[in-house]
């Protein structure tokens, strides 16, 4: 079990490397936590308590990229033309603007407001979410 915690631990190192422990909800940090002490009990001589807890994370877990998945399966909402007007005027393209002219208002806007350089990720997710709108928009003409 020893190898369990050691796997689990690095596990936590990663996410927290890559940032994506910041994108995780507070259950995801929960469930997460939960592991990582039930593998350190389950690895002092404990498993009574900690293998419970490493079963009821991994249960979450699982549970939760089913979740995920039935998510990406669903059909796109239909485009609207408001929706489509507001994502030009926020990468500020024209309408007659092609893929490649979207990519690039797309980098350049990205470029200021990433949370790597001081934007929120709300803001970089809305304007994600306008270029993919916008090259979705241009793939159906």
């Amino acid at each position: 079990m020893g190898w369990l915690a050691l796997l689990l631990a690095g596990l936590a190192g990663w996410l927290i490397w890559t940032g994506r422990l910041q994108r995780m909800s507070a259950k995801d940090g929960m469930a997460l936590g939960a592991a990582l002490v039930g593998a350190v009990l389950s690895a002092k001589g404990k498993p009574v308590i900690g293998a419970p807890m490493l079963i009821g994370a991994a249960l979450f877990f699982a549970g939760q990229g089913k979740l995920r998945r039935k998510g990406r399966t669903a059909t796109p909402k239909p485009l609207l033309p408001q929706d489509i007007a507001q994502a030009r005027a926020l990468l500020g393209v024209a309408p007659d603007a092609d893929a490649d002219m979207i990519r690039a208002a797309h980098r350049r806007l990205i470029a200021s407001v990433h949370p790597d350089k001081g934007g929120t990720e709300a803001l970089a997710a809305q304007i994600n979410a306008a270029r993919d709108l916008l090259l979705r928009h241009q793939a159906e003409r």
